[in-house]
């Protein structure tokens, strides 16, 4: 059923570019309510409740994916649909994009008010001491980071696991966005959310820097400057994933990215990524149509590589 799961990548990818996410009722959404419900039993401040709490949800999941898959196996309209609908339901990469263009506008038009109120959709930093330059330097950062988490690695494991590997996938990231942060509740109990994420995240990243790289020019960027950085900055950011992905960005954006972030109570400092100028606010468009270049070429990637089975 490898031609079913390839069109229904395709056609999901499609969806998510032309539609942006379901508006009601979003599967995602559904799993963080029962995901809430069931942490109110699971939560201890222990590493072994967070894992717990992480093999409950994403193996019920998985099961509900696999079972899904079985049940299709050999109905392939089935399969494209229900392909469809599963890779549409985890996809976000144009959400991502307009919640950026809504940052875009407010800065644009000096509504500094309404430009931190859009911050919390792109990203967990407090906005309510940060100016213009550090909104949108935070939004670029967010882009850059999310094309991979929203777009690119749903779609890689689609292309490698089909439905149960979107929908896994989708539910370890929910999960590391829930309870994988280092506030004083998560620390312990979120470890492995957060653990889980990074090696979910590990390839799909390198492939969002990779393919930063070769769409740059597409856009008027440049990707021998995404290349530089990627591979001198890449590694200095604490994150074992986003750091590929955001100095990419900086590098082909020709930009200078990181510093000062407040997370509540916590503030981190951030290495310095690429050796360009600061961020400004038609920045911001330039790095969504990054953005979209790169997840659209991630699609037809997945595609491919899932008809390349066939020739197999």
């Amino acid at each position: 059923m490898t031609v079913p799961t390839a069109l229904g990548l395709g056609l999901g990818a499609a969806a998510d570019l032309l539609l942006a996410d379901p508006r009601r009722g979003h599967p995602v959404a559904g799993f963080g309510t029962a995901a809430l419900a069931l942490e109110r039993r699971t939560w201890r401040d222990s590493r072994s409740a967070g894992a717990v709490h992480v093999l409950l949800l994403s193996g019920s999941v998985t099961a509900l994916g696999t079972a899904l898959d079985r049940a299709t196996r050999r109905h392939p309209g089935r399969r494209i649909l229900l392909t469809a609908g599963a890779t549409w339901a985890v996809l976000g990469g144009t959400s991502l994009g307009r919640a950026a263009t809504a940052m875009h506008d407010a800065l644009a038009s000096a509504d500094l008010a309404a430009a931190r109120a859009a911050l919390p959709a792109l990203a967990g930093r407090d906005p309510s001491g940060l100016g213009a330059e550090e909104l949108t330097r935070a939004t670029v950062e967010s882009v850059a980071e999310n094309t991979s988490d929203a777009a690119v690695a749903p779609l890689f494991w689609g292309a490698v696991a089909g439905v149960p590997g979107l929908l896994a996938y989708r539910a370890v990231n929910t999960l590391d966005a829930m309870v994988g942060h280092r506030s004083t509740r998560y620390a312990r109990f979120g470890w492995a959310a957060a653990r889980l994420d990074d090696v979910a995240n590990w390839l799909p990243a390198r492939a969002t820097a990779a393919l930063t790289v070769a769409c740059a020019p597409l856009v008027g960027c440049s990707a021998r400057g995404a290349l530089r950085v990627w591979w001198r900055d890449g590694a200095a950011h604490p994150s074992p994933n986003s750091g590929r992905c955001e100095a990419a960005a900086a590098g082909a954006l020709g930009l200078r990215l990181g510093g000062r972030n407040v997370y509540g109570a916590r503030v981190e400092l951030r290495p310095q990524l690429g050796d360009g100028r600061p961020a400004v606010a038609d920045d911001i468009r330039r790095a969504v149509r990054l953005s979209r270049a790169v997840w659209t070429a991630a699609a037809i990637l997945a595609g491919a590589g899932r008809l390349a089975r066939v020739r197999r």
